[in-house]
């Protein structure tokens, strides 16, 4: 007679700071506890990283966090789900804009590698001991980072012609 498997429930993780954002379970962890977080909750179930991406907050500085999180221009949002718990977590990651770098996540979930490539890309944010962290949208040559909001946005001068003449 086998012993029927315990359910799966979200790992205890004390000291990192979460909310509930519509229902949502959501961690906010600090730099040095990422990837703790993030290897927690897969052994918890969350198999699938289906999220992964920048945010630049440069002008939205104000925004709420729970006590003990400090506010930083830039921030990862990962989604992770977990099919036997039906449910969703979301992480949220401050990064300094000072040094915006946080560890890859690829060796925990392989398909984020793709995704740490784009918000390299598209923010600026390194990815530590990723795999192959080249631009994926961007052509190779490509100086900045777009979706910065300091970035100048690009304009294509239009040369018009003359205005027709009477109809």
């Amino acid at each position: 007679m086998s012993e029927a498997a315990a359910p799966p429930t979200r790992p205890e993780l004390p000291g990192v700071a979460r909310a509930s954002v519509r229902g949502q379970l959501v961690y906010h962890p600090r730099p040095e506890q990422y990837l703790e977080v993030v290897q927690a909750l897969r052994e918890a179930s969350f198999v699938m990283c289906s999220d992964l991406c920048g945010v630049d907050y440069l002008r939205h500085p104000g925004r709420e966090l729970p006590e003990g999180v400090s506010p930083e221009r830039f921030e990862v949002v990962v989604q992770l789900l977990s099919f036997d718990l039906a449910e969703r977590v979301t992480i949220r990651l401050q990064v300094a804009e000072s040094a915006p770098a946080c560890p890859s996540i690829c060796h925990v979930y392989p398909g984020a590698e793709a995704m740490e490539r784009e918000a390299f890309d598209m923010f600026g944010i390194v990815f530590t001991d990723h795999p192959d962290l080249t631009r994926i949208l961007m052509p190779e040559d490509w100086e900045g980072h777009p979706l910065r909001k300091d970035y100048s946005p690009g304009r294509v001068p239009v040369q018009f012609k003359e205005a027709p003449g009477p109809r």
